[in-house]
C-alpha cells in the first residue's frame, strides 16, 4: 500500500530560522505520520506539506497537487494527523473523502480523530467532524473580525504589508515606522507635484531613473508579496502616483478598511464606502508635513476636470489601446482634445501607443452608425431579417424539444442511481459493482445536465437575437443623421472602442467598435 502524507500549518510560524524551512509543528506532524506508516508496513509515496495556509484555503499548492496525484491513482492512502488538517470545509469532506476518493480507490485516514474510510461505521463521525470544523471556521471568522475591527478603531496597523514609505515596527506590533529609502521617493513625488509636474510626468521620471514601483520594491526587499511579475508590473503608473498623493497615512493618520471580504470562505474582497473606513489621526510619524500636504490637495482640487457632456469625457473609459488594453486618457492641446495611451509615457518600451483626436473618433463612430442605418433600414435587408427571425424560432423550438428529452433522461438516470443504492443496501449487488455502475450513471447524468445547460444558454441567446432583430431598425433609426454625439448616446450604444496605432505613411487610425446591441 502506497501512502501519501499530508501536513498543514495555519498559524504564522515563529520557530523558523529561514523562510524556506518547515516549521517545527510541520516537522512534528511528519514524524508522527512517518512512524505510523512504518508501523503499518506501508510504503511512503510522498509527503505533501502546506505551511501557513488555513484549512478553508482551496488554493493550497500542495493540497491541489495531492488531489491531482490522487486522481491519477499514484497512491492508495491519504494519511493526515487530523481530518481538519486536510480541510475544515464540510463541502470538501463530502466531495473528496466521501465522494471522489472511493471512486479513485483512495483510502483516507486521520490518526488523532480516528477517521478511516475503510471503516464504514465511522462515516457519521467524519461528517460530524466536518460540520464541527465548518462551525469552527465561521466562529473563528467572526471572532477574528471583531478583534481586527477593535484594532482598526484604535489605530493599529493590521495589514500584511506596510504602505510604501513605511515598515512594520519590530518592537511594537501594529505600529508603523518610516522606511527612509522609500520615504525619500514619496517626498520627491509630493514635491514634484507641488512644483507643477503632472502625475504621468512624475511616473516617467521615476521609471527613467530605474526606481522600482511599490510592488517591485516589496519583492526586492524579500517580502512574500504575491502578484504575477510582468515587465509592466515593475513600472510606476499614473494611478500609483494619484493614489499616493491623496493617502492620509503619509500625514500620520491610519486609514484602513477600504475593502471588506465577501465571505469567510473566500479571499475575494469588495470596496467599501468611505463612511465605513477606519480613520484614526496621529498614529505614527508623518512623511509629509501638513503645509506640503495642504498645497498638494489644493492643486489636486484645482486640476480636477469638470464633467462636460459632449466634450470632456465623451469617450471616458470607453476608448482602449488595442496594443496593451490600457484605458486611453484625454488631454487638451489648444482647443482640441486628444485620446492617447499613456503607457508609452511611463517607459520607452512599455507600449507602442495609440493616439487619436476626440473629434476624429467621434466622426468615425457617426460614420459607422450611418453605415449601420443604411444597412438595417434597407427594405430588402429587413425582409431577410424577418426570414432570419423565423429560422431562429425554428431553432429555438428544436432546442426546447431537445432540452425536454435530456431532462427526461436525467430523471431516468437519477432513478437508476437510487435503485442501485437500494440494491446495494439490500445486498443484491456488491459495493464495487455499485460504485462502478453508479459512476457510469452519474457521468452520463452529468453529461446530460451539461447539455441541458447548453440548450438553455442557446435559447437565451436566440431570444436576445430575435429581440434585437425586432427592435434593431427602431434603435438605429433614433441615431441616424447625427452631427455630434453626446455622452448619453455613447453610453447607450457603445460598450468600448479599441484604438490602434496610426498606420505608417497614412493618416488612418484603425478602430474596432464594440456595440451594446
Amino acid at each position: 500500500m502506497k501512502v501519501a502524507i499530508y501536513c498543514r500549518l495555519s498559524e504564522e510560524d515563529r520557530n523558523k530560522q529561514f523562510e524556506t524551512d518547515d516549521s517545527n509543528s510541520i516537522q512534528n506532524q511528519k514524524a508522527m505520520l512517518i512512524q505510523y506508516t512504518m508501523e503499518q508496513g506501508w510504503e511512503l509515496y510522498n509527503i505533501y506539506s502546506d505551511d501557513d495556509y488555513t484549512g478553508s484555503d482551496r488554493r493550497r499548492p500542495q493540497f491541489n497537487r495531492l488531489l491531482e496525484d490522487a486522481k491519477a491513482r499514484k497512491f492508495d492512502i491519504v494519511l493526515c494527523k487530523t481530518q481538519s488538517r486536510f480541510t475544515r470545509e464540510l463541502e470538501l469532506v463530502e466531495k473528496y473523502i466521501h465522494g471522489l476518493f472511493p471512486i479513485w480507490g483512495i483510502r483516507f485516514i486521520s490518526i488523532v480523530d480516528n477517521a478511516d474510510t475503510a471503516n464504514k461505521g465511522n462515516k457519521k463521525s467524519r461528517q460530524i467532524n466536518g460540520l464541527v470544523n465548518e462551525w469552527y471556521l465561521e466562529d473563528m471568522s467572526e471572532n477574528i473580525r471583531s478583534v481586527l475591527t477593535n484594532r482598526r478603531e484604535n489605530g493599529f496597523h493590521i495589514g500584511a504589508f506596510a504602505l510604501y514609505g513605511y515598515m512594520k515596527d519590530p518592537n511594537q506590533k501594529g505600529h508603523l515606522i518610516i522606511d527612509e529609502e522609500a520615504a525619500a521617493v514619496v517626498r520627491e513625488v509630493f514635491s514634484l507635484f507641488a512644483q507643477g509636474y503632472g502625475k504621468t510626468t512624475i511616473a516617467k521620471m521615476l521609471n527613467d531613473r530605474g526606481i522600482p514601483n511599490p510592488t517591485e520594491y516589496k519583492r526586492l526587499k524579500g517580502l512574500r508579496y504575491q502578484q504575477p511579475k510582468t515587465k509592466q508590473s515593475t513600472l510606476w503608473k499614473y494611478f500609483a502616483i494619484s493614489d499616493m498623493l491623496i493617502n492620509e497615512i503619509y500625514i500620520g493618520n491610519m486609514v484602513q478598511g477600504k475593502y471588506g471580504s465577501v465571505s469567510y470562505k473566500t479571499k475575494q474582497c469588495k470596496p467599501r464606502p468611505k463612511s465605513e473606513w477606519y480613520i484614526v489621526e496621529g498614529t505614527h510619524e508623518p512623511i509629509i508635513d501638513r503645509e506640503l500636504w495642504n498645497k498638494v490637495q489644493t492643486l489636486i482640487a484645482q486640476r480636477a476636470k469638470p464633467f462636460d457632456v459632449g466634450t470632456i469625457g465623451l469617450f471616458a473609459r470607453k476608448a482602449r489601446c488595442a496594443n496593451c488594453g490600457y484605458i486611453m486618457r484625454s488631454h487638451k492641446k489648444g482647443e482640441k482634445r486628444f485620446l492617447e495611451c499613456t503607457n508609452r509615457h511611463f517607459s520607452k518600451d512599455a507600449c507602442e501607443g495609440a493616439f487619436i483626436s476626440v473629434d476624429r473618433l467621434e466622426g468615425m463612430v457617426i460614420a459607422e452608425l450611418n453605415r449601420l442605418s443604411n444597412e438595417y433600414l434597407d427594405k430588402d435587408e429587413l425582409l431577410r431579417n424577418v426570414e432570419f427571425s423565423r429560422n431562429l424560432k425554428e431553432k429555438k423550438n428544436q432546442l426546447i424539444s431537445d432540452k425536454a428529452m435530456y431532462e427526461k433522461k436525467v430523471e431516468e438516470y437519477s432513478k437508476g442511481i437510487r435503485e442501485l443504492y437500494m440494491d446495494k443496501v439490500k445486498g443484491l449487488i456488491s459495493e464495487s459493482d455499485y460504485l462502478e455502475m453508479s459512476k457510469e450513471f452519474t457521468n452520463e447524468r452529468d453529461r446530460l445536465e451539461r447539455l441541458i445547460c447548453e440548450c438553455e444558454n442557446k435559447i437565451d441567446g436566440i431570444d436576445k437575437q430575435i429581440a434585437l432583430g425586432d427592435n434593431r431598425r427602431e434603435l438605429i433609426e433614433q441615431y441616424t443623421n447625427l452631427e455630434h454625439l453626446d455622452r448619453e448616446t455613447v453610453d447607450t450604444l457603445i460598450d468600448y472602442i479599441n484604438v490602434g496605432k496610426r498606420i505608417p505613411g497614412t493618416r488612418d487610425v484603425p478602430i474596432e467598435i464594440h456595440w451594446n446591441f
